[in-house]
C-alpha cells in the first residue's frame, strides 16, 4: 500500500468545526478536557482510576464475560476482559450502530482508529492497559438507518415488521431471505467461504441482532484484542441509577447543555449548529416493542402518547427495581459510557464531536471525566487502475476531492489551448471605472449609483461570455469530460465519501484478512489527516 495524507481542509468534505478542533482554536477549547495527542493520555488515564469505582470495573467485567459465553475461540478477548479486572486498565471507546454487516466503509475505520489508539498508548505508557472497545448502540430505535448497506452499487436492505423497538432486541427470524440472496453474490473463491461461514455463526445463529453484530465484529477483529460491550444490561444500567435518578428529579442535563450551547454560540461562533437539542428529561421507558417519552408534570410523570401516570415515589422505585427498562437518550448516553468503562478517550466521526463539545459541562455537574476526543481516521482508497487513471488526466490529490463541476471546469481550462479566463477583463473593466468615478465626482455625485450598475451589468456580462465559452469548450471536449464524470463517480459514489458509501465486504472478499491489517499498519489516530491509501 501507498499511504499519503491530506489536511481535513483541503478536502472540502469537512466541517470547519472540525478544522478548527484540529487546529486547537482557542474560542474552542473552553469546550472540551484534554487534547487529542499521546501526551495528555497519561494525565487522563491517572485522572480517571482516581475516579472509577473497583466495584464498577468488577461489574464490568462479570457481564462482558457473560456476554462472550456465546463466542468459542476468543482468547485476546478474553486476555483484554482478563486485563480489564486490574486496577491500572483502562478503555479507548467507539461507538457506532448496529448496521447489517457493519454498515459504511468508516465504522471500520473507527474500530481501526481505537485499536490503533489503544496499541500506541499502551506502548508509550506501559504502566497502564489500553483495552479497546466498541460500544454497540443497542438501544437505538432508527431501524431505517440500519437496515441496509451497499454492495457493489447495489442496495442490500432488510425489510422487518420489528419496527420501534431497541435495535439490538430485534429477532433475525426473517433474515435469512436476504442472506441467502446476499450470499448468491459473495461467489465461492475462499475468502466468500470464510465470509459464508462467519454470516452463518452471526447472523443465522444469534437470538438477536446485538448478538449478531458483536460476532461478525468479533470475526473482523478477533485478531486485535477489542471488547464489545452492549450497554443494554440490567447490571450495567444498575451502576447508573444515580444519575438516572437525578435526571429524573432534577433535568440537570437540559439546563447544562442548553447553557453549554449559548457558550459556544457566544464565544466560539455565533452560526454553530447544536448537533443535538436536550429535552427536559433526556430518558426514555423501555418496553418490549416500543420506547416512551418521560415528561414531568407538577409531581407526576406521563409517559408519552401512553396512558402511564407515576408519581415521582412510584418512578423512582421504579427505576431502582427496573433500570433495564429506562434507557438515554442520546446526549445521556455519553455519561453513560463514562460511567460504567473506565474510559479515556472517545473515537468519533465530526457529528459526533460536535455533540460531545455540548456536554462537558454536564459531565462536571456528575464529577466524571470528560474524555478526551479523537477525531476518527477518514481514508480514500484508490485501486491501482484507479490511481492510473488519475496520473494518466493529470489529476492531483487535492483536486479530485473538488465537488465534480469544480473539478471538470477547473481541468477544462487547464487542457484548453484558449484561455477561458476573463478575469483580465474585468480588471480592464475596473480601472475604466475608476476613470469615470473620478470624473462623475468632479461634475455630478449623483450619477455614482448608475455608474456602479453600469459596472455590475457589465461584469455580470463577461461572467455569462466565459461561462457559455466553458460550456462550448466542455462540448468540444466531451471525451474527457465523460472520462473525468465516470472516474469521479467511481471515487465519490453518490457524490459522497466513499467512506460513507461502501461496505468493507467487498474489499474483504478482493483481499480477505489482509485488508484490514494493512489499514492497521498505515492508519495512525494522532495524525489528524485525512489518508489517501494506493492498493
Amino acid at each position: 500500500m501507498q499511504h499519503t495524507t491530506i489536511s481535513y481542509s483541503d478536502t472540502g468534505r469537512f466541517s470547519t468545526l472540525m478544522s478548527d478542533y484540529l487546529a486547537q482554536h482557542k474560542d474552542l477549547k473552553p469546550f472540551y478536557g484534554r487534547f487529542p495527542n499521546v501526551a495528555n493520555f497519561e494525565k487522563q488515564a491517572k485522572e480517571k482510576l482516581q475516579l472509577y469505582p473497583s466495584s464498577s470495573r468488577k461489574t464490568l467485567v462479570e457481564v462482558l464475560k457473560k456476554q462472550y459465553e456465546t463466542i468459542e475461540n476468543a482468547p485476546k478477548v478474553h486476555q483484554s476482559i482478563t486485563l480489564l479486572s486490574e486496577e491500572n486498565s483502562v478503555t479507548v471507546t467507539t461507538g457506532h450502530q448496529l448496521c447489517l454487516m457493519t454498515g459504511p466503509l468508516f465504522f471500520i475505520y473507527k474500530i481501526i482508529t481505537t485499536i490503533k489508539a489503544a496499541y500506541k498508548l499502551s506502548k508509550k505508557y506501559p504502566e497502564f492497559n489500553f483495552i479497546p472497545v466498541y460500544w454497540m448502540a443497542s438501544e437505538d430505535h432508527d431501524f431505517e438507518e440500519i437496515q441496509s448497506f451497499l454492495f457493489k452499487g447495489k442496495k442490500i436492505q432488510w425489510n422487518s415488521e420489528q419496527e420501534g423497538r431497541a435495535v439490538g432486541t430485534i429477532q433475525l427470524d426473517d433474515l435469512d431471505p436476504l442472506l441467502d440472496l446476499f450470499e448468491q453474490h459473495l461467489g465461492s473463491k475462499p475468502s466468500a467461504e470464510t465470509l459464508k461461514k462467519w454470516i452463518a455463526i452471526s447472523y443465522r445463529n444469534s437470538s438477536n441482532l446485538a448478538e449478531a453484530t458483536r460476532k461478525f465484529v468479533h470475526f473482523l477483529f478477533q485478531d486485535y484484542s477489542l471488547v464489545v460491550v452492549d450497554a443494554n444490561d440490567f447490571n450495567l444500567k444498575k451502576l447508573f441509577v444515580p444519575a438516572m435518578a437525578m435526571e429524573l428529579k432534577n433535568q440537570k442535563c437540559f439546563e447544562s447543555v442548553a447553557t453549554q450551547t449559548q457558550n459556544i454560540k457566544k464565544t466560539y461562533n455565533e452560526k454553530f449548529v447544536p448537533q443535538v437539542n436536550p429535552r427536559p428529561i433526556n430518558l426514555f421507558y423501555l418496553t418490549s416493542k416500543d420506547r416512551y417519552l418521560i415528561r414531568k408534570e407538577e409531581n407526576h410523570y406521563y409517559l408519552e402518547d401512553s396512558d402511564k401516570k407515576l408519581s415521582e415515589k412510584e418512578m423512582l422505585n421504579e427505576l431502582e427495581e427496573h433500570p433495564e427498562r429506562f434507557s438515554p437518550n442520546v446526549l445521556m448516553r455519553p455519561l453513560y459510557q463514562e460511567t460504567i468503562l473506565p474510559n479515556v478517550g472517545y473515537i468519533g466521526g465530526g457529528g459526533e464531536l460536535a455533540y460531545w463539545f455540548q456536554l462537558n459541562h454536564f459531565f462536571e455537574t456528575h464529577n466524571i471525566p470528560f474524555p478526551i476526543l479523537v477525531l476518527r481516521n477518514s481514508a480514500l482508497l484508490l485501486s491501482e487502475k484507479t490511481a492510473q487513471k488519475l496520473n494518466r488526466l493529470d489529476i492531483s490529490t487535492k483536486d479530485c476531492f473538488l465537488p465534480r463541476v469544480n473539478l471538470i471546469n477547473k481541468k477544462i481550462r487547464q487542457i484548453s489551448n484558449i484561455d477561458l479566463d476573463l478575469g483580465f477583463l474585468k480588471k480592464q473593466l475596473e480601472k475604466q471605472f475608476d476613470y469615470l468615478e473620478g470624473l462623475v465626482a468632479q461634475t455630478d455625485p449623483s450619477f455614482e449609483g448608475a455608474l456602479k450598475a453600469q459596472l455590475a451589468k457589465q461584469n455580470k456580462g463577461i461572467e455569462a461570455l466565459e461561462k457559455r465559452l466553458l460550456q462550448a469548450q466542455k462540448r468540444k471536449l466531451k471525451d474527457q469530460v465523460q472520462r473525468m464524470t465516470d472516474l469521479h463517480k467511481e471515487i465519490f459514489p453518490n457524490d459522497a465519501l466513499q467512506e460513507r458509501q461502501l461496505n468493507v465486504v467487498e474489499f474483504y472478499l478482493d483481499h480477505g484478512g489482509e485488508f484490514i491489517n494493512a489499514l492497521m499498519k498505515v492508519l495512525d489516530p494522532f495524525s489528524n489527516e485525512f489518508s489517501v491509501i494506493k492498493y
